[in-house]
């Protein structure tokens, strides 16, 4: 695994990425971010352009395709319209600013040797009989309230995949949910998610869909959830694995949400973990250091650590971090904690608030490794 950072002056502009390669694909994970330079949006954007102009421009990344992209913006519902894409991959915008006081950052995942496509709404991965498929940015308006349009927005995905002669159930591997208040609106969203779950045989006797519930709104001003997805095909049951760590944080439908903690997913040459967003919680499901930031960092990144190591990695394995704020007079000691603990890391902080009013920090992340695992075929 290499960490390259760049920092282009003449546009105040910094690139990060992880690479990865096992057999014959290489994994790329870059978070771009701007310098504020007191302009109108539209200036940000075509700095952050340029950027990621240069990233592509690397010799170390020719070749490279887009797997999906997620832009992180101040004012989702009057920026995107200012965002011009080539449809090459499955995009989403959420309104999560970042919190070193730009409008705009971008996370952009890369492989090269996959046979990459996009299909509607999905970015499709072929290769070495796996279907990957990424399917980001849905949301439905058409209703009022976060119940009814999460139950619409997972039946539509339930109809993509369906295309793919996949289900939610045996599928799905990672989800993300964006909500805007979550405070007021993440009630409605667990209790519809939880109902479609049952409906499509997802219970607590089987298995539930590593994901992260957050606080993030949409472009459209009157969507109230927006969910990303990532499915595939072609894999055998036994490659994946979910990751629980028992010691440190409980199975969470005993709070009645129902998702994974974190999933493994085991191939020939290589494991992926995708780790759920985690806070400072035990394995009662209570929160630990209320009102004590720091604190809840520590802890979660303990959480994390534990899940981790329950599938063979470590914080070295990982690729890339997200992390959520509630307040954003935070930022200045998160960032200092982050920048020491990963000094090689693409890392984003944004403004975003957690599903529990008295978590003040969340992160997720992905991480891969290297692997001997002859029963499987090579990602």
């Amino acid at each position: 695994m290499e960490f390259q950072s760049y920092y282009i002056e003449d546009i105040g502009a910094r690139i990060e990425y992880k690479s990865f390669t096992a057999g014959e694909v290489t994994e790329w994970h870059a978070m771009l971010h701007v310098e504020s330079r007191g302009e109108l949006f539209q200036a940000q954007l075509a700095r952050l352009q340029k950027a990621e102009e240069h990233l592509r421009s690397l010799e170390a990344l020719q070749g490279a395709k887009d797997v999906f992209k997620r832009y992180f913006l101040s004012d989702a519902t009057n920026q995107v319209p200012l965002i011009e894409e080539s449809n090459e991959c499955s995009i989403s915008y959420i309104q999560q600013p970042p919190l070193d006081g730009s409008k705009v950052a971008l996370w952009i995942y890369m492989q090269k040797g996959t046979d990459i496509g996009y299909e509607g709404e999905s970015t499709i991965v072929n290769h070495n009989g796996y279907r990957h498929i990424w399917t980001m940015g849905l949301m439905n308006s058409s209703v009022d309230t976060s119940y009814m349009q999460t139950w619409k927005v997972l039946f539509r995905y339930i109809d993509i995949l369906k295309s793919y002669d996949a289900t939610l159930e045996a599928n799905c591997v990672r989800t993300w949910f964006f909500v805007r208040d979550v405070d007021t609106q993440y009630g409605g969203l667990v209790k519809s998610r939880r109902e479609c779950f049952l409906e499509q045989g997802l219970t607590p006797q089987t298995h539930y869909i590593s994901s992260t519930g957050i606080g993030g709104n949409p472009a459209d001003p009157k969507a109230l959830v927006q969910m990303g997805c990532y499915a595939m095909t072609g894999f055998k049951p036994e490659q994946q694995r979910y990751l629980y760590a028992l010691d440190h944080l409980n199975k969470t439908i005993e709070y009645g949400v129902t998702f994974e903690r974190g999933t493994l997913m085991q191939y020939g040459d290589r494991n992926h973990i995708y780790i759920s967003g985690t806070a400072s919680i035990d394995n009662r499901g209570e929160v630990v250091h209320i009102a004590d930031v720091e604190k809840q960092t520590h802890r979660m990144w303990e959480n994390v650590e534990a899940l981790l190591a329950e599938g063979g990695m470590s914080f070295d394995d990982v690729m890339q971090i997200i992390v959520y704020l509630r307040d954003s007079a935070d930022y200045e000691m998160i960032k200092k904690m982050f920048a020491k603990k990963f000094p090689q890391m693409p890392v984003v902080i944004t403004l975003a608030p957690v599903c529990r009013p008295t978590w003040l920090i969340e992160m997720e992340c992905m991480a891969v490794k290297k692997a001997e695992n002859k029963e499987f075929r090579s990602f």
